[in-house]
């Protein structure tokens, strides 16, 4: 019986759910295979731990599921759920991706700063009209 990996990776507002299964190398993302999704810069964040983890990406096709965020939110979303995905399967990679990018495996927590009250932005301040 083949074995079934799935793991899931965030960044910002964007989730990504990763199925991992033996089989010929495809990536599908949102049923979409990676060499028409998004854009060629998105394409390549997704594909590094694929061609980190070389010969072993070959024998295993990645599904991908992800919704939210924006365009890097999900490349980057992706990026991780497929780098855990391939950790899980064999765990010699993760030497391998912690050296390269830590981010590859654990998320970015980084968020938007929420808007203060009776300001436009963020960190906004109201402009003094003397002086």
């Amino acid at each position: 019986m083949a074995k079934i990996i799935q793991t899931k990776g965030k960044r910002k507002r964007a989730i990504a759910r990763a199925t991992l299964q033996e089989g010929k190398g495809k990536v599908m993302i949102n049923g979409i295979s990676l060499p028409n999704w998004m854009d060629h810069v998105s394409q390549l964040r997704v594909m590094e731990p694929l061609l980190l983890a070389e010969d072993i990406s070959t024998k295993l096709d990645v599904a991908v599921s992800v919704n939210g965020g924006g365009v890097n939110g999900q490349a980057d979303a992706v990026r991780v759920a497929i780098a855990r995905a391939l950790v899980e399967y064999d765990s010699r990679l993760e030497k391998t991706f912690d050296e390269y990018d830590r981010l590859l495996l654990v998320a970015d927590v980084r968020r938007k700063e929420t808007r203060k009250p009776n300001d436009s932005k963020a960190r906004a301040k109201r402009q003094k009209s003397y002086r």
